[in-house]
């Protein structure tokens, strides 16, 4: 044995030996109004739709299970900003860093401590079921309940499949997905539809956005948000994919052919809006690689009478975007998540949805979201143009439907908490 393995084998026994972790079952487990949570959260720092998803349910969980004790277990290492983010706006939890080995096995003893106290692990929003792992070494310390609020659960495989077939709950962030768990052979009453956590999300950073604003003649709703998008994110260009060389040809190959047919369309809206209102346009970022597209697809090609009008942000975190979208008209995005964080703030938008985008999609559609959502190949420019001068032609009235369906949203939150404390 090696002496990693060992050590690793050791501290892990000592643990097991002093009884420290197995100390409760799923049958017979009431978690009650004050459970310790040990929350597995925070994929990547790249994209602030990833970033959101944490701050997001920790606000869902201190709002709805105010007297439970949480933790959280950060799957990435954080950037220096995003650990500032989280702990500037959430000073009463604990995060928590350290890896899982290929034998579900964790060093940090800090790690150990926490599965040892913690009644309950939550696998949060994301992608898919991305700390698998790190639920496998839950279930390999301990018998104690764990369960998934808010992710897509697309064609799970065998590994990820045997994982959730002994979840105490699996809250899916759109109903595909629960088709999907069906046909795994997952389904029961434990299976039920929770929006992604970023949906709740609620921290700030208004001073920075001010500044922004008032330095580049941004007026409170009457401006505009532009975000774009290929097909697929280029991960192999960032040194962040394993993908072969025929995958990365597919990838190319499909973000050439779609690019400039797809924001053309974007384009057009931005062009009828500045053109019909006099109004600016703030072209940003969701994740970090679309500031070097924004020129290409969507600045350099607009006509000379509306470049003028046309503001550039860099990449920035989830609390300063947030404290633009709060002040913007309308948020029109290929991304997925900004329109989600436009709505947690009152505003307006429009999620123009490529196909290659996930099932994720479907989460609009399940919430009412119908007038905001747009499958962008059977949509036109002029379409686009005609819904966003639409919204502002009844601005109070879109506003009214807006909260109205976030409200519903909470109300969602709340019932699969309340669920939670019955375990």
């Amino acid at each position: 044995m090696e002496n990693s393995t060992r050590r690793s084998f050791l501290k892990q026994t000592t643990f097991l030996s002093a009884g420290l972790l197995l100390k409760s079952t799923l049958s017979g487990m009431n978690l009650g109004r004050n459970p310790t949570i040990l929350l597995v959260s925070g994929w990547q720092d790249v994209n602030i739709g990833d970033i959101a998803h944490t701050p997001g349910l920790l606000q869902v969980l201190e709002t709805f299970m105010p007297e439970s004790n949480i933790l959280l277990w950060k799957k990435s290492n954080a950037t220096p900003e995003v650990r500032q983010l989280l702990e500037s706006n959430f000073p009463r939890i604990k995060v928590l860093y350290g890896t899982v080995d290929q034998s579900h096995h964790v060093e940090s003893p800090e790690l150990l401590e926490a599965i040892s106290k913690a009644d309950l692990m939550i696998h949060g929003s994301g992608p898919s079921l991305v700390g698998a792992d790190h639920l496998a070494c839950w279930m390999k310390l301990t018998t104690k309940p764990f369960g998934v609020f808010g992710a897509t659960l697309q064609d799970p495989g065998a590994y990820h499949t045997g994982i959730l077939k002994k979840a105490a709950f699996i809250f899916t962030r759109e109903t595909l997905s629960i088709d999907h768990l069906a046909k795994a052979g997952i389904a029961g009453s434990h299976v039920q539809f929770a929006p992604d956590a970023t949906f709740y999300l609620q921290i700030h950073n208004r001073k920075k956005a001010q500044d922004f604003l008032k330095e580049n003649g941004l007026q409170e709703r009457r401006f505009i948000c532009a975000i774009p998008r290929l097909r697929y994110t280029p991960y192999h260009k960032y040194g962040r994919s394993s993908w072969t060389q025929e995958k990365i040809r597919q990838v190319e190959e499909t973000n050439l052919k779609y690019k400039e047919l797809d924001h053309a369309k974007l384009r057009e809206a931005m062009i009828a809006w500045v053109r019909e209102t006099g109004n600016k346009v703030l072209v940003c970022p969701e994740m970090t690689y679309e500031v070097d597209i924004m020129d290409e697809l969507l600045i350099h090609p607009l006509p000379d009478d509306v470049k003028p009008f046309v503001v550039k942000r860099g990449y920035w975190l989830p609390d300063e975007a947030a404290s633009v979208y709060e002040k913007a008209h309308t948020v029109l995005s290929f991304e997925c998540h900004s329109p989600i964080i436009a709505a947690a703030n009152g505003t307006p938008f429009l999620y123009l949805r490529q196909p290659e985008d996930t099932i994720k999609g479907q989460m609009y559609y399940d919430l009412g979201f119908d007038k905001s959502i747009f499958e962008i190949e059977q949509t036109s420019g002029k379409q686009l143009a005609d819904r966003l001068m639409e919204i502002g032609n009844d601005y109070p009235r879109a506003r009214t439907e807006l909260t109205e369906r976030m409200d519903q949203v909470g109300k969602i939150y709340r019932d699969r908490c309340n669920f939670i404390q019955t375990l």
